[in-house]
């Protein structure tokens, strides 16, 4: 009987780490471990949910006079319609602030009852004066500290841009809208005269009134671009908050609030110039100046959206 000799079989080698995603190479050679992902507890207060709606309900009644009183600027002044929408945003920023992780609250029920002592006295000086600002800037205040004695700092860092946001919701004092109206009046003047002169019209600058050959157009309180202002003014920080862009990009974005709010006004204002030279009709004209004044909207937001793509292809992030 003859026997055969099986050839010797190589040695068999670890495979090579990989380098990423694989195991190290000290652990070659041990047992594969799989590591199950547990998702991250939602983030509870230790306030009770019910206490805490008790309270807010009762902020809200409290402050009832005063919001009766916004809601009729915001029906009645077309300068302020933005205002019912701003609510819904910053309920909108509550709720991505709740989805961003968890949260460990750290309450401090003693700073809280301090800013309300704080928010008393504000509200007591906005009734003798009649102020209502003032009282809202209590408003806020107030929610501000409901988030301090509820979850302390942490918490505050959370809810304060949605917070903060409502700011937008409350019409500017009568002295401050003289003081930049009147600005932003001639500001529009002087722009648009010169756009109108560029375009080869014979635009001639007489105080706020922009006089075009036999055509005074005149430069009222109402095309100061104000509205524009405050309305591209909510709009842009509300992409601000959303945005997920450098401090840089972000910054420079507020910074153009105001120039793009003049621009759109300019070329309203200029739109209906040259409107004014092609037809007498007061029909025509009536329907042209109520269109280049819903069109300032979509062309700031235009302008804002071009700001946007410049900055991403300047502004280069690691």
């Amino acid at each position: 009987m003859s026997s055969t000799t099986a050839p010797p079989t190589a040695p068999v080698r670890p495979a090579p780490p990989e380098t990423s995603g694989g195991l190290h190479p000290r652990l070659a050679g041990q047992p594969a471990v799989i590591v199950a992902s547990v998702p991250a507890a939602p983030t509870r207060l230790p306030v009770p949910a019910w206490q805490l709606a008790a309270l807010l309900g009762l902020l809200g009644w409290a402050y009832w006079p005063m919001l009766v009183v916004f809601f009729d600027k915001w029906a009645n002044d077309p300068q302020y319609s933005h205002g019912f929408l701003v609510p819904f945003f910053s309920a909108y920023l509550l709720w991505q602030a709740w989805k961003a992780g968890p949260l460990t609250p750290r309450p401090r029920p003693l700073v809280g009852l301090g800013l309300l002592a704080l928010t008393l006295g504000m509200r007591a000086v906005a009734g003798s004066i009649l102020f209502h600002q003032l009282d809202a800037a209590a408003l806020l205040l107030s929610l501000l500290a409901v988030a301090v004695a509820a979850g302390g700092l942490p918490l505050l860092r959370r809810v304060a841009p949605a917070v903060l946001f409502l700011a937008f919701m409350v019409p500017l004092p009568f002295e401050l809208e003289r003081n930049v109206g009147q600005p932003l009046k001639d500001a529009a003047t002087v722009s648009s005269t010169f756009l109108l002169q560029t375009l080869g019209q014979p635009a001639v600058q007489d105080g706020n009134v922009i006089l075009i050959d036999e055509v005074r157009l005149g430069v009222v309180d109402a095309c100061s671009g104000l509205k524009m202002l405050v309305t591209f003014a909510a709009f842009s920080i509300g992409a601000v908050l959303l945005m997920r862009r450098t401090p840089f990009e972000r910054f420079m974005v507020v910074l153009g609030i105001v120039p793009v709010a003049i621009v759109a006004n300019v070329l309203r204002i200029t739109a209906t110039g040259l409107a004014y030279t092609q037809t007498a009709n007061k029909e025509t004209l009536d329907f042209l100046h109520d269109l280049f004044g819903w069109l300032m909207m979509p062309a700031g937001l235009a302008l804002l959206g071009a700001e946007v793509w410049a900055l991403r292809r300047l502004v280069e992030t690691e």
